[in-house]
């Protein structure tokens, strides 16, 4: 594809070189330039791509996109300076692969929590109503039912752009997406047609990164400002944030809500560890999830599957069949009737709801012990706070490792406790040792107690000083209920 075709959506600064040259290739990544390749030079959160432009010539990049112009030019190479390259490369990523977005039914899901169980629902119940479908998630992406590992919730501009483009050529029909913060602010959306967006809810998360919930909550806005006026926004209208990210935009807006007028609505009828009935608009239906904040999730995906032209009736009888997400209030029970639940909840709102779902069931009836911790080299603020609503809804609970990555366990266990008072620190004992603070929970329950392992879900390593090591909250249930 010619260069001039790429740059069609892009206002250069200045060009220097042949804008009918031959492009064979995309990244950003020097590292994986081959020849005939444009090479974006981004300026990232931890390095600055533009020192890596001479390497990329080297590896026969002919051309270059990028902010900062370098002093000499060689003759062969084409330059475009522009004043966002986090902007432009979705924009180069989108033409170069041939819009895949816009032959896809793509739908972006954002918020604090709640984005993959939605997105992996949809997902789900697409392929279950007969459509191919794509999926781009934290836990997995799926191009139909071929499986291409994560590293990020949202994939760099031009990995997206590719994914998309596979998924087309796969067939598929439509696409569902989580949308973080980061990628969002980072502008690694940028150049895609969405045909609709939904938002979740709103609470503190990240402010390593945006440094104010003002700032996350203008990432996630960001979003349902840049849809288009064919799309539809769905919003739920239970959060106080829910309204204030659809003010600005041109999209369809439709809410969603269980405590107000909305234009789809649920209630709670009956809930047990094996699933809840619930009311949507007036229909009966039994669901193999637990949880209040489960009944919002399951409504969102209700709403957008309808208002992607799907039948009410036709829906309801898929989500019947749905089943949660791995890592998302995972049970698993004991021969002697101790149920643990395995649950991703890294926020404190997110072990809140959690908690309170496991109390639905219990209904008073049984004991709870929690197990969590806090990831390393992430947001501090949140620490005191997890470790105030795990003492908050629990009987006993047990601070541990998380993902520490670059700082001591024991530290980030310190910030911890440190936002506990002594009357609180009763109920808590600290243990670094993930493994042990497992084996221990599980062994101080008794028939008809809960033990909660919050933080890590799905994952199936700890990161310990950029090394990860293999590990995995369900199997160390299991070796200790078979023990």
């Amino acid at each position: 594809m010619k260069l001039s075709e790429i740059l069609k959506n892009i206002k250069p600064l200045r060009v220097e070189g042949n804008l009918d040259t031959e492009i064979s290739g995309i990244n950003i990544d020097s590292r994986k330039i081959a020849g005939g390749h444009l090479f974006v030079a981004m300026k990232g959160t931890q390095v600055d791509g533009h020192r890596f432009i001479e390497k990329a010539i080297e590896s026969g990049a002919a051309a270059v996109l990028c902010e900062d112009m370098p002093e000499t030019l060689p003759e062969q190479v084409t330059f475009i300076q522009v004043a966002s390259t986090e902007d432009a490369a979705g924009k180069a990523a989108t033409m170069f692969y041939g819009n895949p977005s816009a032959r896809l039914k793509l739908v972006g899901v954002t918020g604090t929590n709640g984005k993959t169980t939605i997105a992996t629902l949809l997902y789900q119940m697409f392929r279950k109503l007969g459509h191919k479908c794509g999926l781009l998630s934290t836990v997995c992406n799926y191009i139909e039912d071929e499986a291409v590992a994560a590293s990020h919730t949202t994939p760099d501009p031009i990995e997206l752009n590719c994914l998309l483009a596979k998924m087309v050529e796969a067939g598929c029909e439509y696409a569902f997406m989580e949308c973080s913060s980061h990628a969002i602010h980072q502008k690694r959306i940028a150049g895609l047609a969405f045909a609709g967006g939904i938002f979740t809810n709103l609470t503190r998360d990240h402010m390593d990164y945006h440094k104010t919930v003002e700032n996350y909550r203008n990432a996630k806005k960001a979003f349902f400002d840049g849809l288009p006026k064919t799309a539809f926004a769905l919003t739920n209208a239970d959060d106080k944030n829910g309204m204030v990210m659809v003010q600005n935009t041109k999209a369809h807006v439709k809410t969603y809500s269980m405590r107000t007028m909305a234009d789809f609505r649920a209630k709670l009828l009956e809930c047990h560890f094996e699933g809840m009935y619930l009311d949507i608009d007036g229909h009966e239906v039994g669901v193999q999830f637990i949880g209040k904040f489960n009944v919002s999730n399951l409504l969102a995906v209700y709403g957008a599957a309808v208002l992607l032209g799907k039948k009410p009736e036709d829906v309801l009888v898929v989500m019947s069949t749905l089943k949660s997400v791995s890592g998302r209030l995972e049970p698993i029970s004991s021969p002697d009737g101790v149920t643990a639940v395995v649950d991703y909840a890294h926020t404190p709102d997110a072990l809140e709801n959690v908690l309170k779902a496991i109390h639905e069931v219990l209904d008073g009836k049984g004991t709870v012990i929690t197990v969590c911790g806090a990831g390393g080299n992430r947001d501090k603020g949140k620490r005191p706070l997890m470790a105030q609503e795990a003492v908050k809804q629990s009987d006993r609970v047990i601070i541990t490792s998380d993902n520490p990555r670059f700082e001591e366990p024991q530290d980030i266990i310190n910030d911890m406790l440190a936002g506990l008072d002594k009357q609180q620190m009763k109920k808590v004992v600290a243990i670094v040792d993930r493994r042990e603070a497992i084996r221990t929970a599980c062994l101080m329950a008794k028939k008809g107690d809960v033990v909660l392992i919050a933080g890590k879900g799905h994952e199936d390593y700890q990161e310990i000083k950029g090394v990860k090591h293999h590990f995995d909250d369900h199997e160390v249930v299991r070796e200790v209920f078979a023990q």
